[in-house]
């Protein structure tokens, strides 16, 4: 008999977590196959895009070799057994120091022996854990540069920012440094960089993944999936929702949906009947780029072509920028409040701005941004009784230069200004997902939100599923020459 030819590692890094499992399950390839073909992917890529805080290869090799020997007797530990996965450098990783994107953290502080809930789902299960990803510092804002890693470039031009704050995690999976990553989302930071990198990236409800330590932003931080397409997603949310007693506010378990999906036609049966409100720009509120509205609409036609009713109308979300401002800018502050001066002046001179101005906000301030969001989390609800999905741009322009918070020449101060779109959903703690529908006229990508009532994950993963088998979510690959 003919041996099977060694794979080649630019085949493997090419393949979706599915396609990889499935592999491994026919003998074509191994963990170990995959994991030395992902750690030469970023070892390429690096010095063009600065997505890595940290890679273990030794420690990833180790995992690999154990999963290759699971797989061959057929006792994978779980799901994604053998699967290369990264993580943000905001969730605690055992072994690693975790310095999210700061000079204010010490390595040496602490003993670094202790895994977030969604790491430690990922280890029962088998994944290897082969890096860590770019983040602001303390993920603060939607670009991804910091004091610490600085810029994280766009692997469709390194000229532009990758988005942020989960922008490392994005940016590797769109060049196949892993398939899937852990991000994480305060107003937008898996979306902003999904959009942007022309990937998937998922916020789901809140509470559907545990998170430990508690985010300094509270409620509005999420973790979510970043992957290829919306099964693998779907497949990595399964895992990371386990039970986890540090998260008090954790959801209850919840049934599979990566298996629910369905291929080929019955995957893009999966809106036929779904209710869906259409805002292009949440009624004239938002200025959108052409070529950004243009694909929208057609990605929102071929929804309704699969069977959605699809109607064009705007939810009644006034606009709550204050009242998010209140909460992540006294989360900020609140964060950094044990510095001294000295580590002060160590911070990204944006973060200090903002924690300055959560310093002024008093406890009145922040109670009234919390009525504010109840009042809108209201009127969501109100608004799905009657839509079962609502459809919007994930952003209303594509990437700009990277270093910087805010497009040049906008006017605008923070980056809150340019993400519309996301921030809300934060504060009512819906699933929301980016799935890219088209690029613009300089090659780089765009995005369209899917927008649920609270716990309809499910269906925002069967719509952006939609979407990808009926070809509308495919996009030309990163030719930034990495």
């Amino acid at each position: 008999m003919t041996p099977t030819p060694e794979p080649g590692a630019a085949a493997l890094t090419g393949l979706t977590a599915r396609q990889l499992i499935a592999g491994y399950e026919r003998g074509d390839f191994s963990p170990l196959d995959a994991t030395r073909a992902v750690l030469e992917r970023i070892e390429a890529v690096q010095p063009a895009v600065n997505a890595f805080v940290r890679v273990d290869a030794e420690g990833a090799l180790a995992q690999a070799v154990d999963a290759t020997e699971r797989r061959r007797r057929g006792e994978p530990l779980g799901p994604l057994d053998g699967v290369p996965v990264t993580v943000k450098d905001l969730l605690l990783q055992a072994g690693v120091p975790t310095l999210r994107g700061s000079r204010t953290v010490r390595a040496d502080a602490t003993a670094w022996d202790e895994d977030a809930p969604a790491v430690a789902r990922l280890r029962e299960n088998g994944a290897v854990l082969v890096a860590r990803t770019t983040t602001p510092e303390f993920g603060w804002k939607g670009v991804t540069d910091s004091p610490l890693t600085a810029i994280t470039r766009n692997p469709y031009d390194v000229s532009r920012t990758s988005g942020g704050s989960s922008g490392g995690s994005a940016v590797a999976v769109a060049l196949g440094a892993a398939p899937l990553s852990v991000g994480t989302d305060g107003g937008g930071s898996v979306r902003i960089p999904a959009s942007f990198c022309g990937v998937f990236g998922l916020k789901p409800t809140y509470g559907r993944i545990p998170l430990y330590p508690a985010s300094p932003f509270g409620t509005l931080a999420h973790a979510g999936p970043i992957a290829r397409d919306a099964a693998d997603a779907a497949l990595l949310l399964d895992v990371l929702s386990g039970p986890d007693w540090r998260d008090w506010s954790q959801l209850p378990p919840a049934a599979t949906i990566a298996g629910t999906l369905g291929a080929g036609a019955a995957g893009a049966d999966g809106v036929k009947g779904v209710r869906i409100a259409y805002s292009p720009s949440l009624g004239g509120q938002v200025a959108v780029a052409p070529e950004v509205a243009t694909a929208v609409r057609a990605a929102v036609t071929r929804l309704a072509e699969l069977g959605a009713y699809v109607e064009e109308t705007d939810p009644d979300l006034a606009e709550p920028v204050d009242a998010f401002h209140t909460l992540w800018f006294t989360g900020a502050a609140r964060l950094t409040r044990h510095l001294d001066s000295g580590q002060r002046e160590l911070l990204d001179p944006g973060l200090r701005e903002i924690c300055a101005e959560g310093e002024r906000r008093s406890a009145l301030d922040y109670l009234a941004a919390v009525d504010v969001r109840t009042d809108l989390g209201r009127r969501m609800g109100r608004f799905h009784s009657s839509y079962d999905l609502l459809v919007t741009p994930t952003l209303p322009i594509t990437a700009f230069e990277a270093g910087v918070e805010v497009p040049a020449g906008s006017g605008l101060r923070r980056w809150t200004g340019w993400t519309p779109f996301t921030y809300p959903f934060n504060l009512t703690q819906q699933p929301a997902a980016s799935v890219p529908c088209g690029v613009d006229g300089d090659g780089l990508p765009i995005g369209i939100q899917l927008v649920g009532a609270r716990h309809q994950d499910a269906l925002v993963l069967r719509a952006a599923h939609a979407l990808y088998v009926s070809g509308a979510a495919a996009i030309p690959a990163p030719s930034a020459g990495v």
